[in-house]
């Protein structure tokens, strides 16, 4: 077994980008009937035109590489699985506990830059106006089969074999205890691990509540000032969910035209940006087009849509039920802090996740949406310190 951690630098061929800008120049543009710049039926093409403009002559590739290999970055394999994932040690005081190890997980269509806003205020939080008792020792993994955790190319990988990998990758760097926070996807993978491993996990910190299986919220577990909440979970499910049931089902189909298009692909993903931040419609009110674009050319240039889409694939509920390892409740017995948004996709409500998991902490703040790393970086890092603040040894 190599148990190899290499110091890793992305430094993408000239070639694929030159092919890129090729393959952009070439666009086959689709028609588009009586939008009217309102994204009725997806992405709008007038927005796609002008960023392809804006990508074909101002984005800059390499400036965006530079700022990312100014992160440590490593490398390893577990179970014939690559594992990418950047690794900032905390900045330690005098005389005081050593940083708490902490794994952050992104999900889809995320990448493991999303996390950049934060790992400064957590690895050293004196420099950001925060208490150096806070102190974390920051682990940032690509999920396996996304950027450069790749290729994957074993089958059955989803969120419960990302938390076994993870807890693997967690002892290689010597931590057998450890913390960890996640949204979307790596919302599943965090509370997997506060699930099947919570002799070895500090806390688990979900800014999306992640129902890894029965019991579900049912309508009584809504408080009056939950009212709407089961609402807007029932209409992502019924409006926003196509994308969902197409990866879950037919991954291998729409990779070919997701491998081919690069500004196909970028539709895709930025159709999401869009629809699960709190933007009011205007997306480059959070995210720039440098931010857009950059996360588009990371799956781009990795080829990993297939992989990366294929997480839904295989976990289907059909797929991950026999994986538990408890039927105890709660079913995340790790201590458990929740921090949800309000323009998130879905919110849960307190009464069941009081149940569900060991709830230690919980807030509901009204700014931000999914992509709480980028959207709202302050307010998920100062949850995160008051949170395990009480954990810390």
């Amino acid at each position: 077994m190599n148990d190899t951690i290499e110091p890793f630098i992305i430094d993408i061929a000239q070639d694929a980008l030159d092919d890129l800008q090729e393959r952009l120049r070439r666009t086959r543009w689709p028609q588009e009937i009586g939008d009217n710049g309102q994204w009725q039926a997806g992405t709008n093409l007038g927005f796609m035109r002008e960023l392809t403009d804006y990508w074909i002559n101002h984005y800059d590739w390499r400036a965006q590489e530079t700022a990312m290999n100014a992160f440590p970055q490593f490398r390893t394999t577990i179970d014939d699985v690559p594992v990418h994932f950047i690794h900032v040690k905390g900045k330690a005081i005098d005389q005081g506990p050593r940083p708490m190890p902490l794994i952050i997980n992104h999900g889809w269509p995320w990448t493991f830059w999303d996390m950049r806003k934060i790992i400064g205020p957590l690895t050293d939080p004196a420099a950001h106006g925060g208490d150096p008792a806070d102190a974390f020792e920051v682990i940032a993994p690509s999920l396996p089969g996304f950027g450069f955790s790749s290729p994957l190319e074993r089958p059955g990988i989803y969120f419960t074999p990302t938390a076994d990998l993870w807890a693997k990758l967690m002892t290689r760097l010597g931590h057998e205890r450890f913390a960890t926070q996640g949204g979307d996807i790596g919302a599943f993978v965090s509370a997997m691990l506060g699930h099947k491993y919570a002799d070895r996990v500090i806390g688990a910190h979900l800014h999306l509540l992640a129902a890894l299986k029965a019991p579900y919220p049912a309508p009584e577990d809504y408080a009056p000032e939950e009212a709407g909440w089961r609402a807007k979970h029932a209409a992502f499910f019924a409006e926003g969910s196509a994308y969902m049931q197409i990866q879950r089902t037919r991954p291998q189909t729409i990779s070919f035209a997701m491998n081919d298009s690069p500004v196909g692909l970028a539709a895709w993903l930025i159709d999401k940006r869009r629809a699960w931040s709190d933007c009011g419609g205007d997306v480059e009110s959070v995210f720039s087009k440098d931010d857009l674009i950059t996360t588009v050319m990371i799956y781009w240039l990795t080829e990993t849509y297939e992989s990366s889409a294929r997480h839904y694939y295989e976990g289907r509920p059909e797929n991950f039920v026999p994986a538990f390892v408890h039927d105890r409740v709660p079913v995340v017995e790790a201590p458990t802090g929740i921090l949800q948004f309000e323009g998130d996709i879905w919110l849960q409500p307190r009464k069941w996740a009081e149940r569900y998991y060991n709830l230690k902490r919980w807030n509901v703040v009204e700014k931000g949406g999914h992509f709480a790393p980028m959207e709202a970086p302050d307010i998920l890092v100062d949850d995160l310190r008051a949170f395990f603040r009480p954990l810390r040894g």
